[in-house]
């Protein structure tokens, strides 16, 4: 399985990998705009007869988004699964409306994720949702798992509350791998703003499990028509 970390096996001159590099910049700049659209949408005050209008004109838009519509189990052509790029993670895809997007990087025997939480992740006013903090540790954590050699699935996550997480406001998310046994992985992860990384907001205890591969191929059948 591919590290999350690691570059794409395919190499630059590869016209396939030219195509791929296209096809992941039109996707994330339709990504960056979809999360400017959410982000107006979530703060505006406008009429309703605007608001109306606006909702017609991205039906029409939603329209033009033609050509085969992938299924739940299908696994993107753009993303390297197991392990890789995954460019509509709800976390990390620039491609998601939904994603901050967070960028990861090694750290410290572990990984660092830096993002920002806009106003459509907002819980308390001013402050992210719970279910967010708890996301984003759950993301980073599953990738500590593949930086260190031992991708998993989560079958835990006990997460602490210290204090609110602030919207608009860089933060750093750490996570690292703590113990393995057999094919548990136990991690830690934290949550605190760049402007205080010392101050953890939120932090975290995860274990993951590495699905035999009897499992991985009842889950994720794809895998095996793919080879």
């Amino acid at each position: 399985m591919n590290s999350p970390l690691s570059a794409s096996s395919r190499t630059p001159q590869d016209p396939a990998a030219e195509n791929l590099k296209h096809q992941r910049e039109a996707i994330a700049a339709l990504g960056h705009e979809l999360r400017l659209l959410v982000d107006a949408t979530v703060r505006t005050e406008a009429s309703p007869e605007t608001t109306q209008r606006l909702a017609d004109g991205v039906r029409a838009l939603t329209g033009q988004l033609i050509g085969r519509r992938r299924s739940p189990a299908d696994i993107p052509e753009v993303d390297e699964f197991p392990g890789g790029v995954r460019m509509y993670s709800p976390v990390t895809g620039p491609g998601s409306p939904m994603a901050p997007p967070m960028r990861v990087a090694p750290y410290e025997g572990g990984v660092v994720g830096r993002c920002l939480l806009g106003i459509a992740h907002e819980g308390p006013p001013g402050y992210g949702h719970g279910g967010i903090s708890a996301m984003l540790l759950d993301e980073l954590m599953g990738w500590a798992c593949a930086a260190a050699g031992r991708p998993g699935m989560t079958i835990s996550l006990q997460t602490r509350y210290r204090g609110p997480v602030p919207l608009e406001t860089p933060l750093r998310v750490r996570a690292h791998v703590t113990a393995t046994d057999d094919r548990k992985i136990y991690t830690k992860g934290s949550i605190a703003t760049e402007e205080a990384p010392s101050t953890v907001l939120v932090e975290a205890d995860g274990i993951f499990v590495a699905p035999d591969p009897d499992v991985a191929r009842a889950l994720f059948p794809i895998l095996d028509n793919a080879q």
